[in-house]
C-alpha cells in the first residue's frame, strides 16, 4: 500500500505540479523526506516572498502551484501575500505543517491551533484533514477549486506525522486520476441581447480588464474593438494586475482613473459601457461623484461571480472571458460607427537632473526585447511606464492587484522561473523592502531577472495619497540614504547605479543580456509622473 507521501507525490506528478516554492521548517521536514528526484524544490528566505514567488509563477503558467510553508508563524508571515494572490485570481496551493497528532489538542509548541481560520478570508479553501488517509483528497480537492473560476489560493494544514501513514492503493489512485474542468460558457440570451445593445449603440466603448489576459482572450478583444470600432480603456491601474489589449493599438484611449468621480467623468458620454474581465471598478482614493453619466449603461462580463454580484451599477454576465466573447463576436458583423482617431504615441520628457520615470521608462523601452515580460511595484512611475512602453504582448505584464507592496520582487522571481523569456522588474526602492530576501533566490538559482529600482528616496505614493485626502505633517514618507544596490549585491546580485539617460541605457542592455540576475538603480526625481 502507498504511503500518503508517495500517493500525495503521484498526484502532484499527475497535475504536472512538480516545482514546490517554499521556506520550510520542522513541521515539513516529513513531507520532503526522501525528496523526490523529479521535483525541484525553490527555497525562500520568508513566506511572504515565497507565496509572490510562486504567485507569479501560477499567472505566467497559468497552472496551479505549490507553496510549502512552517506551521503558524510562517503561514501568519503570508497572509499578507495571499491577500495579493487572492486579488490577482492566481491558483496558489499551500501546504502547512501542523503538529502531530497526538500533541495538537495539547497545543504542544509550535501548534496551528486554528489553521482552517488563519488564511481566511484571502483563499477559496481552507482545510484540515480529520485522517491521515484523506490528505491527499484534500488536496486534490484544493487544487481543482484553486485552478477553477474565478482562480485563487487555497491552504491545506497537514500534521506531520501523517506523511509516512500507509492508505488504500485503489482510493489513492481514484483521486490521482481524476479531473476537474472548468470553463462555462454565457447565457446564449445574455450574449444575444447584448450583441443588439451594442450594435444599436450610437457611442459605446470597452474597458479591458486582467481577466481578459488570464483567460487567453486578446485575440477576441481585440475582434470585438476592431469590429465594433470601439475605443478601448485599460480598467484603474491600481486594480488591474494584467493587461488585456494591446496599447500600441490605435483603439487604446489609456488607463482609466481609479476614483469613482474622474472614472464617471471620463465615460459618462458613452451609452454603452462594456466592462470585460474586470471588477467594476476597483476604486481607490474616495473621491465621490456620479457613477455613470445620465444616459449610460454598463454590462460587465466576468468570471467571478463575487465581483458580479458586488458592482454598485450595471448589469452582468457570468462567464469565461475568452468563451463570452467569442460567442458576442459571432453575433456581431461590422458598424457603420465612424472609426476611432488613433491614440497619440508617447511622448518623451526632456531629461533632468535626477531623471524623471518618464525619461528612464522611454529609454527602457528603446532597449527592451519585443517577448520580454514586465513586472511593476513602483507605484509612483506606474502610468510612466504604462503610457511609455504600451505594452502589446500577452502575458506580458503583472502588477500587483491587491496594493500590498512585496509581490513585484518576489513574483518576477517565480515568472523568470517559470518563463524562458527576458523579465525586467520596474521597482521603486521602498517596494524592494518588503520582499528583499527575494535576491537570494535569485542569485541562488540563477534566476535571470533584470531589476530596476527608481530611487526617488520617499514613499511617493503616499506623499500623492496625502495630497488627495488632505492629510498635511504625516511621518514616515521619507526614505533617505537606503542603498538598495548595496543590499542586493550582500544577496549576490551585480549592481550598478546609472544616472544619465545613456547611462541607463548601456546598464541595462548589458543587464538583460545577462544570464544571471542583475540590478540597476537610477535616482530619478521625487513626485507622481503621469506621462
Amino acid at each position: 500500500m502507498p504511503t500518503v507521501r508517495e500517493a500525495t507525490f503521484d498526484l502532484f506528478r499527475s497535475l504536472g505540479m512538480t516545482t514546490i516554492f517554499g521556506n520550510p521548517g520542522s513541521t515539513e521536514l516529513p513531507m520532503l523526506a526522501d525528496y523526490p528526484d523529479d521535483f525541484k524544490y525553490v527555497l525562500g528566505l520568508q513566506e511572504a516572498a515565497v507565496v509572490g514567488m510562486a504567485d507569479g509563477h501560477a499567472q505566467v503558467t497559468g497552472k496551479p502551484t505549490l507553496v510549502n510553508l512552517h506551521t503558524a508563524p510562517g503561514l501568519g508571515n503570508a497572509v499578507g501575500a495571499l491577500f495579493n494572490a487572492q486579488a490577482n485570481h492566481s491558483p496558489v496551493v499551500v501546504t502547512v505543517g501542523q503538529q502531530v497528532r497526538a500533541q495538537v489538542t495539547m497545543q504542544a509548541n509550535l501548534t496551528n491551533r486554528d489553521a482552517i481560520r488563519v488564511p481566511d478570508p484571502y483563499v477559496k479553501y481552507s482545510y484540515e484533514p480529520v485522517r491521515a488517509e484523506d490528505v491527499p483528497l484534500a488536496l486534490a480537492h484544493a487544487i481543482h477549486l484553486a485552478a477553477t473560476p474565478p482562480m485563487g489560493p487555497v491552504m491545506v494544514s497537514i500534521p506531520m506525522d501523517d506523511w509516512d501513514v500507509e492508505m488504500d492503493a485503489t482510493e489513492a489512485q481514484h483521486v490521482i486520476d481524476r479531473a476537474v474542468s472548468g470553463r462555462s460558457g454565457a447565457d446564449p440570451a445574455a450574449i444575444e441581447d447584448l450583441a443588439s445593445r451594442l450594435a444599436s449603440a450610437s457611442n459605446p466603448v470597452m474597458v479591458a480588464g486582467p481577466d481578459i489576459d488570464a483567460s487567453g482572450a486578446w485575440e477576441e478583444a481585440i475582434a470585438l474593438a476592431e469590429d465594433q470600432n470601439l475605443p478601448v480603456w485599460a480598467s484603474p491601474a491600481p486594480g488591474g494586475g494584467r493587461i488585456g489589449f494591446p496599447e500600441s493599438h490605435p483603439q487604446w484611449r489609456g488607463v482609466l482613473p481609479p476614483a469613482i468621480q474622474p472614472v464617471g467623468e471620463t465615460l459618462k458620454d458613452h451609452d454603452l459601457i462594456l466592462v470585460v474581465g474586470s471588477s467594476v471598478f476597483p476604486y481607490y482614493p474616495y473621491l465621490p461623484g456620479p457613477l455613470l453619466g445620465e444616459n449610460t449603461k454598463l454590462v460587465q462580463i466576468t468570471s467571478d461571480p463575487d465581483e458580479a454580484a458586488r458592482a454598485p451599477m450595471g448589469e452582468a454576465i457570468i462567464s469565461d472571458v475568452k468563451l463570452a466573447l467569442a460567442a458576442l463576436n459571432a453575433k456581431l458583423d461590422g458598424t457603420s460607427r465612424p472609426e476611432v482617431e488613433p491614440w497619440p504615441g508617447p511622448v518623451r520628457m526632456e531629461e533632468t537632473d535626477p531623471l524623471n520615470p518618464s525619461t528612464v521608462m522611454n529609454t527602457l523601452k528603446g532597449v527592451i526585447p519585443d517577448d520580454a515580460i514586465i513586472v511593476l511595484e513602483a507605484p509612483t512611475s506606474t502610468m510612466a511606464l504604462r503610457n511609455q512602453l504600451r505594452i502589446s504582448n500577452p502575458n506580458s505584464y503583472f502588477f500587483g492587484a491587491g496594493g500590498g507592496l512585496g509581490f513585484g520582487l518576489s513574483a518576477a522571481v517565480g515568472i523568470q522561473y517559470g518563463q524562458d523569456r527576458p523579465v525586467v522588474c520596474v521597482l521603486g526602492e521602498g517596494s524592494v523592502q518588503y520582499a528583499v530576501t527575494a535576491f537570494w533566490t535569485a542569485a541562488a538559482y540563477d534566476v535571470p531577472v533584470t531589476f530596476l529600482i527608481l530611487r526617488n528616496e520617499e514613499y511617493g505614493i503616499l506623499k500623492w495619497f496625502a495630497e488627495v485626502e488632505q492629510v498635511t505633517g504625516a511621518p514616515g514618507l521619507d526614505l533617505p540614504a537606503l542603498e538598495t544596490a548595496k543590499i542586493a549585491e550582500g544577496y549576490g546580485i551585480e549592481s550598478r547605479t546609472a544616472n544619465t539617460s545613456e547611462e541607463v541605457e548601456a546598464a541595462l542592455s548589458e543587464a538583460i543580456a545577462d544570464p544571471r540576475p542583475r540590478l540597476v538603480e537610477v535616482p530619478v526625481q521625487p513626485g507622481m509622473s503621469l506621462f
